[in-house]
């Protein structure tokens, strides 16, 4: 390959980073920067964006980060580029998750280019699904793409396992809102949608739903409507994997993303009830109940949705990528 080869161009650039930052994160804060070298993109987790009272291992930064590379592996197959992961490597910065190479001349993936119709159409959907049931080939698609990216899901089936994990949900939210902490971060990412991150409120509402949530432990009510929703969704499900070091957990969001862009095709979405996971104590309590073995990393709950959502706010690609300059040298990652 000539050295005038081994760089993307800005419009391979736009697309592919462009299709990388629709992809969710807790709280909405987008913790990623997109290092461009040659052909190369390195994921790269932004720390100044992790949750220490959420995410005090950064277990989910780092599955965030996994969603985005999958969205950006999508994005090249769509647009009849190869592609291949490396993973993290001693010689890279130690916040570099995974680099994708962009390889034009090798044939793309089909089954992800089928997917990119969906990147657009994902939401992390928090309200009551529709009461309908969903189809026996819908949850075998959802399985079998965790097992495409290393991952396993485990729909969640019988009323002991489900009543169970409600359970685990509760206690979960009990914890985290009797924690000063933890309430204090969730309102520092309560924004007006003009920030382009965050949970999105109505501007005027901002500042006292930031002081309600800072100054009052609202656990018990926040259980019981969580509670509810998991009653009340058709599919409970838990993805894990078999390690938990950073590189699994990135593994995790590619199964994770893949899950969900399958989901949409499939007419479904899906949003996260992972105070079991979030913690730690009830991590493994929910491993026990459903009788796996590896590292549960997420739980979703599925259904049809009743209604369209606007999608939530992105910040702007130039604050999410940097340039890395090449040499001829840099034909690979």
């Amino acid at each position: 390959m000539h050295a005038a080869e081994t760089r993307l161009s800005r419009e391979v650039i736009t697309r592919l980073i462009g299709a990388a930052i629709l992809a969710p994160s807790p709280h909405n804060s987008q913790p990623w920067i997109f290092r461009v070298r040659g052909r190369c993109i390195g994921v790269i987790a932004d720390r100044t964006r992790a949750l220490p009272a959420n995410d005090p291992d950064d277990r989910e930064l780092a599955s965030s980060c996994g969603c985005a590379l999958f969205n950006m592996r999508v994005a090249a197959a769509h647009a009849g580029l190869g592609t291949r992961v490396h993973g993290p490597s001693a010689a890279c910065d130690p916040d570099c998750l995974a680099r994708l190479e962009v390889l034009p001349d090798t044939t793309p993936d089909a089954t992800l280019a089928a997917l990119h119709g969906t990147l657009a159409q994902r939401r992390t959907y928090r309200r009551t699904f529709a009461a309908r049931p969903v189809a026996v080939a819908a949850l075998d698609a959802l399985v079998a793409a965790a097992a495409g990216e290393q991952a396993w899901l485990h729909v969640l089936r019988g009323d002991s396992q489900r009543r169970l994990a409600a359970e685990l949900i509760a206690e979960g939210d009990d914890t985290q809102w009797a924690d000063p902490a933890w309430r204090r971060e969730l309102a520092a990412w309560m924004h007006p949608r003009r920030r382009g991150d965050g949970l999105v409120l109505p501007g005027l509402a901002v500042p006292l739903a930031q002081a309600v949530v800072r100054t009052f432990d609202i656990g018990h009510g926040v259980a019981a409507r969580d509670v509810q929703l998991a009653a009340a969704s058709p599919v409970l499900a838990v993805l894990g994997t078999r390690g938990d070091d950073p590189a699994s957990r990135a593994e995790a969001g590619q199964a994770l993303q893949r899950i969900l862009l399958t989901a949409c095709r499939h007419g479904l979405q899906a949003s996260f009830l992972n105070q079991p996971i979030e913690v730690a104590p009830l991590r493994m309590r929910l491993l026990q109940a459903i009788a796996q073995t590896g590292y549960p990393q997420m739980l979703l709950r599925l259904g049809h949705p009743e209604i369209d959502l606007p999608a939530t706010p992105r910040r702007p690609l130039d604050e999410v990528i940097e340039f890395v300059p090449d040499s001829p040298r840099d034909a690979g990652c």
